[in-house]
């Protein structure tokens, strides 16, 4: 059976376009019956079926099918590669249906909780972290005959002249010297309360009696003759837990935590916050520390720093105003800390981190919720939310600061019951 409509065969089209004829003209709509143009096809009900439509889906059929109703299926209104849909017009032929609108509802949503996981884990992540660099060294239940607990937190925060894991060349460079061992270089008492924080600073020159005590190493019990000291000696004869006791029995406060830093560690942790800014009252130089400073605002590094918050010999009262600046330059440092520049920064938050815990030692109970809550309350210290004080002094001793007993007195009882500080220090 020949596939031509109406009997025609490949012989009767003749040398023609199309069947393999070299010739340049094309098959003249004659030939191509089943195309029928304008009015040159039979109108409807003139014995010929409705001729099918490709758009509506007919589109080629068998030959049998062409014959009964006809071929044109659009192909002279330039349908012929039509899709079977709804495609809508002429020379459409992406026939699939049109993309939907994105959910941005549910996009939302699914961002939302993916940051929100993302926060969580890392928060974790530098929890773990940041607790396991702790150095939790220090036994207070070693502490014996101690106070009861008043209202609120105690803090012992002690400057030692640690030279751990310093070499030479940065001894040198920090003016530290090389004595061996290590002393308390500065001693403050902070009170953490609903009335308010309250920073004491402890002179190192003050006159205390030392206290009978237990060996933190031998675990002897060693007397108490009535010998008065001063109190950097409590720290170098038996370490923390000495000088807690000595604190303890001298002020009748109970402490609660300790927190001790060194040389090393104290400028780190200036230097990864890229320095502090503070305002010097009064130029002045003390060769002994490297302190070389002139009067107004500036920002020091963790060098500068250390020679700063060392520096006794350059003034009259040497151990009273070096305590004052130890004061002031540690709660400009946790003002540094504690801004969106270092908080919010990665870059620099976790260098400071890292500095400021591989530097500390703390006591055994102490977490990282003690931890930040004594440095936001020596940050709010320094924004005039609580006291800045020293120890009230009475007078002096052979050399050592007598402490006024009355005031002091008054000082605990205040800070036991976490009433506001109306006492006043030197």
């Amino acid at each position: 059976m020949n596939d031509w409509p109406e009997g025609w065969s490949d012989r009767d089209r003749g040398n023609r376009y199309g069947s393999g004829s070299a010739a340049a003209q094309p098959e003249s709509a004659r030939v191509m019956r089943q195309v029928r143009r304008g009015q040159s096809a039979p109108p409807q009900g003139a014995g010929v079926p409705p001729q099918p439509s490709y758009v509506n889906g007919q589109g080629y059929g068998d030959y049998t099918n062409a014959q009964q109703t006809g071929y044109d299926s659009g192909y002279s209104s330039g349908q012929v590669y039509g899709g079977g849909g709804d495609s809508g017009g002429p020379g459409d032929f992406d026939a699939r249906p049109p993309r939907p609108a994105p959910n941005w509802r549910r996009r939302i949503k699914w961002t939302a909780i993916s940051l929100v996981t993302v926060l969580v884990v890392t928060s974790v992540a530098t929890y773990f972290w940041a607790d396991g660099k702790l150095r939790r060294e220090v036994d207070l239940s070693k502490v014996i005959d101690r106070p009861e607990g008043g209202d609120g937190t105690n803090y012992l925060i002690v400057g030692s002249d640690s030279r751990e894991g310093m070499s030479a060349e940065e001894k040198k460079k920090l003016h530290t010297g090389s004595a061996e061992g290590k002393r308390t270089d500065s001693m403050m008492i902070l009170h953490v309360g609903s009335s308010g924080d309250t920073l004491v600073s402890l002179p190192r020159d003050s006159d205390v009696e030392l206290p009978t005590f237990v060996g933190s190493e031998s675990g002897k019990t060693y007397k108490g003759t009535g010998r008065h000291v001063k109190l950097n000696a409590a720290y170098a004869t038996d370490g923390p837990e000495l000088l807690v006791r000595t604190v303890e029995f001298n002020t009748g406060l109970r402490i609660d935590h300790y927190v001790e830093i060194g040389f090393a560690g104290f400028a780190s942790i200036v230097d990864a916050v890229g320095g502090v800014d503070i305002t010097i009252d009064k130029a002045f130089k003390d060769k002994y520390s490297g302190a070389d400073f002139q009067a107004g605002k500036q920002t020091l590094n963790g060098e500068e720093a250390l020679a700063f918050v060392r520096t006794r010999h350059a003034f009259a009262a040497s151990d009273l105003q070096r305590t004052k600046n130890q004061q002031k330059f540690l709660a400009a440092l946790a003002h540094e800390v504690a801004t969106p520049g270092t908080v919010l920064n990665p870059f620099a938050l976790y260098p400071t981190m890292s500095a400021g815990l591989d530097s500390l030692i703390v006591d055994k109970d102490m977490g990282l919720y003690d931890l930040g809550s004594m440095f936001f309350a020596m940050k709010g210290v320094n924004g005039g939310d609580g006291t800045s004080m020293n120890m009230p002094i009475s007078g002096s001793t052979g050399g050592n600061l007598v402490w006024d007993k009355a005031k002091v007195k008054q000082l605990v009882n205040e800070l036991n019951n976490d009433e506001k500080v109306t006492v006043s220090g030197n």
